[in-house]
């Protein structure tokens, strides 16, 4: 039992290896089709916002990443500062501007990630071009609610908290700016491309790692069978009573006699031989 207990030791941890491997190729091949696809979204032609999304509609998972183009004017003067967003290994805020977008009835806005800044005073630096403007960019779906506007100020890009700043309607998810025309001044960093959360590993590889994982327990759990069948084998040879005894003792007690008992006609000790006369009959003289 011990030696197969090593050998199946020496599986079980050949099985997690080969887990750890699926799992390290389900990163690279997860990494590699997020960069596929990030391009395709880049190389993608824009298409107007109005055909994929309507203001005061819900944002469909698939739009994430999502090229598209809309004309409108901003509305400097409702700009916010989304604390705590990192770019790198930097934290600094978002220049969130609401655009007042031309051709709805009433005007919609739409809440628009001009980039990023270090500190307040870069972000200030930078201000929204006047008047008519076309924008390109990425969508990404609103954030769940923070903790309130406040001083130019908000930790959530939350559609439901931004429409009763800026007023409505308004679309329920916000654009990344890839391009501007004209274009704003140099001093904001722009961000990539929103992509889906939990899309950056392979799911088939996953799944391999999971099976190579499920084997190698399996090999453990095979030892630990073997050891009670084991142990229950000898138990049972312990307590198995001896046969031909038993078969004597169930013999006696089917016939009313024990082995102790001389049976019936039987020499006595004196060489006589026992008479036995029917109950309830007198003895003859």
């Amino acid at each position: 039992m011990l030696v197969l207990l090593v050998v199946l030791l020496g599986a079980a941890a050949v099985c997690a290896r080969l887990g750890v491997w699926q799992l390290d190729r389900a990163e690279i091949r997860g990494d590699r089709a997020q960069a596929e696809r990030v391009a395709e979204q880049e190389a993608a032609p824009p298409v107007p916002l109005t055909d994929v999304l309507a203001p005061q509609t819900t944002f469909a998972g698939d739009l994430v990443g999502r090229r598209v183009v809309v004309e409108g004017v901003y509305d400097s003067a409702g700009e916010l500062l989304v604390a705590e967003r990192a770019v790198g290994s930097q934290v600094g805020y978002l220049v969130l501007t609401p655009l007042r977008v031309a051709g709805t009835q009433p005007t919609a806005v739409l809440p628009v990630v001009r980039g990023w800044a270090a500190t307040p005073q870069e972000a200030a630096a930078v201000p929204a071009p006047a008047g008519s403007v076309e924008v390109v960019g990425f969508l990404q779906g609103s954030e769940g609610a923070g903790a309130g506007i406040a001083d130019g100020r908000t930790d959530a890009i939350s559609s439901a908290e931004l429409l009763n700043v800026w007023g409505g309607p308004i679309w329920t998810g916000y654009l990344v700016l890839d391009e501007s025309d004209p274009a704003q001044a140099d001093g904001l960093t722009a961000l990539p491309p929103p992509t889906t959360q939990g899309t950056g590993l392979n799911i088939q590889n996953l799944a391999y790692a999971a099976q190579w994982w499920i084997f190698g327990g399996f090999a453990l759990l095979l030892w630990t069978r073997l050891v009670r069948d084991e142990a229950r084998g000898d138990a049972d040879e312990e307590g198995v009573p001896d046969a031909d005894a038993e078969s004597g003792e169930r013999a006696g007690a089917d016939d009313g006699t024990s082995s102790d008992a001389p049976p019936s006609g039987g020499t006595l000790s004196g060489g006589d031989t026992a008479v036995s006369a029917p109950v309830g009959d007198a003895a003859s003289p």
